[in-house]
């Protein structure tokens, strides 16, 4: 069992990025080669700036890399919540930020030839009680009524058509939705950007922001530093201790993810016949998918522990016994992956963007990064070159998370963990 992403170690090898000159200077330093600050740097390149991005591990390594591979529309608040806090014609504004980002990923994966597998296969939304299913009709409604999107209430008898398993009540099912091979996509990214002109620096972390009086900032990395015009932090939940500010303003919970051996094609479809995302609806859910070699996918919380490897082989086992709950059939299924990484939520659950004295950022995409993440990379490169209403995410703010004291390090996890993994029982 390997204890590295599926999506990386199956992607075509990446170059090695490390061990070269970082310059004097640059129009913009990105800070973090995930896929907010590889789709930043390759948009603020093809304006024509001069670009650096630097990135303390490998471009992917954190949770571009690490993720369920999942390109679906939607946010997470769902769009009563959006309505009842920002008004039905901001919600909607946000809604359609949402789904334009799912058509990004896809234009990008066309004008560069990115070869990533991304293919429309449609999310199901998952209800896992009965008491549940009414709400997706009302859902439906709303979408149609109010966002001008269309969605497909599944029934549970209509659902074993999709499924091979009748764990669930019903389903939503978003026919627009899409998956990818996500390593395969981060990779084409960076090689689209350095098309562009921006310089890539691998195991090359910035370890501190120092503002410059006429303007600017001075970035310094392990290797140099440099003075940059613009800066933009694309870290997420992957911000260390040199930009407190963030931290404050993000909580970092762990997300887990365990790969099967190769099923086969017949037994493959015998699971999920259309090959579809699922997503349960649960406070402590899990998400679902067929990979491109007819593995099956099943990722989740497990538990609200950090990622390290004891604690991955832990949540492995975990999902595990989960999967085979909604698949008995899989009970003697080899599991040929495990690993886990970490997801920046913010305390709204709604991303955020923006600019903190002149310091560019986009984080929190609480589960939704490989569109959003993509989407906002491009929004942040047109704020940069004096677009501010590019920013979906304006006026949103950037809450600190209410807790004293807080630094960052979310020690109320398991506690919280507790509690919703409660009401998905009671409620």
């Amino acid at each position: 069992m390997k204890q590295i992403p599926y999506w990386l170690d199956t992607a075509p090898a990446f170059p090695d990025r490390s061990g070269k000159d970082l310059p004097d200077a640059a129009d913009v330093v990105v800070i973090g080669g995930g896929l907010t600050g590889l789709s930043t740097a390759y948009h603020a390149a093809r304006k024509g700036a001069r670009v650096v991005l630097v990135e303390k591990d490998k471009v992917g390594s954190g949770a571009s890399g690490r993720n369920g591979s999942m390109c679906t529309q939607g946010i997470t608040i769902g769009p009563a919540e959006a309505r009842k806090r920002y008004g039905q014609e901001r919600a909607r504004e946000l809604y359609d930020a949402f789904r334009e980002a799912v058509d990004v990923v896809e234009e990008l994966t066309h004008t560069e030839n990115i070869d990533c597998d991304f293919h429309r296969s449609g999310r199901l939304g998952a209800v896992c009680k009965p008491g549940h299913f009414d709400g997706l009709r009302a859902k439906q409604r709303d979408l149609a009524d109010n966002f001008g999107h269309e969605t497909v209430v599944l029934s549970k008898s209509e659902l074993r058509a999709e499924l091979g398993t009748d764990y669930y009540h019903g389903a939503l099912l978003d026919p627009l939705s899409a998956g990818l091979h996500v390593g395969k996509f981060v990779g084409g990214l960076a090689n689209a950007a350095e098309r562009a002109g921006a310089e890539i620096h691998e195991r090359n972390a910035a370890t501190g922001l120092t503002r410059l009086p006429g303007g600017g900032f001075l970035v310094e990395t392990m290797n140099g530093t440099i003075r940059a015009q613009q800066v933009m932090a694309a870290t997420d939940a992957y911000t260390d201790k040199s930009m407190p500010w963030f931290r404050k303003r993000l909580i970092n919970v762990g997300s887990f993810v365990i790969v099967t051996e190769p099923l086969g094609e017949a037994r493959a479809k015998e699971l999920i016949p259309n090959g579809r995302l699922l997503v349960a609806h649960k406070n402590v859910g899990h998400y679902v998918r067929l990979t491109p070699d007819n593995r099956l996918a099943f990722g989740g919380r497990a538990r609200f522990a950090p990622s390290n490897p004891a604690s991955d082989v832990k949540s492995g086992d975990i999902l595990k016994r989960e999967m085979t709950e909604i698949f008995p059939q899989l009970a003697g299924v080899r599991i040929d992956y495990v690993w886990g990484g970490m997801v920046g939520f913010s305390w709204d659950r709604v991303p955020h963007a923006g600019d903190v004295n002149g310091l560019y950022y986009s984080m929190g995409y609480c589960g939704h990064g490989v569109q959003m993440a993509t989407y906002m990379g491009r929004a942040v490169a047109e704020m940069m070159d004096g677009k501010p209403e590019a920013n979906p995410l304006r006026g949103f703010g950037f809450p600190k998370v209410p807790v004293p004291f807080y630094n960052g390090t979310p020690w109320f996890l398991p506690f919280g963990g507790a509690y919703y993994k409660a009401k998905d029982k009671l409620f």
